[in-house]
């Protein structure tokens, strides 16, 4: 029976691994794929104007 204890830890991580794996898969695409798409561009374009402006700004 202490194989059954030892092997009993491992089922149970690659359980829930496998659960956490098809929750991602899951999660992705679908109908928010373009709202979290276009979220992260505009966050992008706003960290590269950011990065821009006091570049411009302070050669003038």
């Amino acid at each position: 029976m202490d194989y059954v204890s030892a092997l009993v830890p491992p089922i149970v991580m690659a359980a829930f691994f496998i659960g956490v794996v098809r929750v991602i898969v899951k999660t992705q695409g679908g109908a928010a794929k373009a709202k979290e798409d276009a979220a992260v561009d505009a966050a992008l374009a706003r960290a590269e104007g950011a990065r821009q402006t006091p570049a411009g700004s302070g050669g003038a």
